[in-house]
């Protein structure tokens, strides 16, 4: 992917940790711009001071979604241009349907699919009017598919990607593409006490839940996937023609999405003559737009 001047702009949301800080400082290394948001500006102390104007580092709660624009427009007026918006901002939640609360449930949507849409809104004009751009929809393999206490995440990510997969054809035509990267761990605090939340939890699902919520505490500090590692796929990704809409990052994603993709095609194979009985008999195939 080229920009006009030579020298790509990004906006990272979430970018002081995690993916987001390791798509952060390969750009910065590479000698790019970036704007990061991150809900305390002083996390971007050390790299302001290794990165100097380049870095723009701004405060805020991607649930803001009025706040969105501004941020936008700072990015704008710092730098001329923006070349990648990477929703990256967000966190996990574990916790049963029966214990996840609507203000819970509703903090994940916040975070996962709201937040995102706000950013694209945005920064959709400007890049629409370059004919240029591309962004990165941080998902993960609980996108895609899902297991017991993770649903409440899985919902946010899940309509990140149908919404993701709509926009994807309507810009295209505009020279913006969608990359939508589907993580499975990644060494990054996402799994950390402090950052992965955990609802109150019943005890009526201890034996249902209670190996997934230990496993997933289990897993902090010795995730197998590498977020430089990620972030340099990410990017070359960027630079490639026929890049697919959706990426798998890691090797545990690949394997469990190929497993999702595979079951849920043999249950439409399966069921198909139970399913092709609720149409009205003799009707021609449907004649649609996409």
């Amino acid at each position: 992917m080229t920009t006009t001047n030579g020298t790509k702009t990004w906006i990272i949301t979430g970018a002081s940790s995690g993916l987001g800080l390791a798509l952060a400082e390969a750009a910065l290394a590479a000698g790019e711009q970036v704007a990061g948001t991150a809900r305390r500006a002083d996390r971007f102390d050390a790299l302001r001071a290794q990165y100097g104007d380049r870095l723009l580092p701004v405060e805020h709660d991607v649930r803001d979604t009025d706040a969105a624009a501004a941020v936008v427009r700072r990015a704008l007026d710092a730098f001329g241009h923006v070349d990648v918006l990477v929703n990256n901002a967000g966190a996990g939640q574990v916790g049963a349907a029966e214990e996840v609360t609507d203000a819970q449930l509703r903090d994940m949507l916040e975070q996962h699919l709201f937040g995102p849409a706000a950013y694209v809104r945005a920064v959709l004009p400007h890049m629409r009017a370059r004919r240029s751009g591309a962004i990165v929809q941080m998902s993960s393999q609980g996108g895609r598919m899902s297991f017991p206490a993770v649903g409440s995440y899985s919902a946010g990510k899940f309509a990140l990607e149908g919404w993701s997969e709509a926009l994807a054809g309507e810009v295209a035509p505009f020279g913006v593409r969608v990359l939508i990267a589907e993580p499975s761990r990644f060494r990054t605090a996402f799994n950390s006490a402090d950052v992965l939340r955990t609802v109150d939890h019943h005890p009526v699902y201890d034996d249902v839940l209670g190996a997934v919520r230990a496993n997933m505490a289990e897993a902090d500090g010795i995730q197998e996937g590498d977020p430089a590692r990620a972030a340099s796929a990410i990017r070359d990704m960027l630079d490639t023609p026929d890049a697919p809409l959706r990426l798998p990052l890691g090797a545990e994603a690949v394997r469990n999405l190929t497993r999702a993709y595979r079951n849920a095609l043999s249950d439409v194979e399966k069921w198909a003559h139970v399913s092709q009985t609720a149409d009205f008999p003799g009707m021609p195939p449907a004649l649609r737009a996409f």
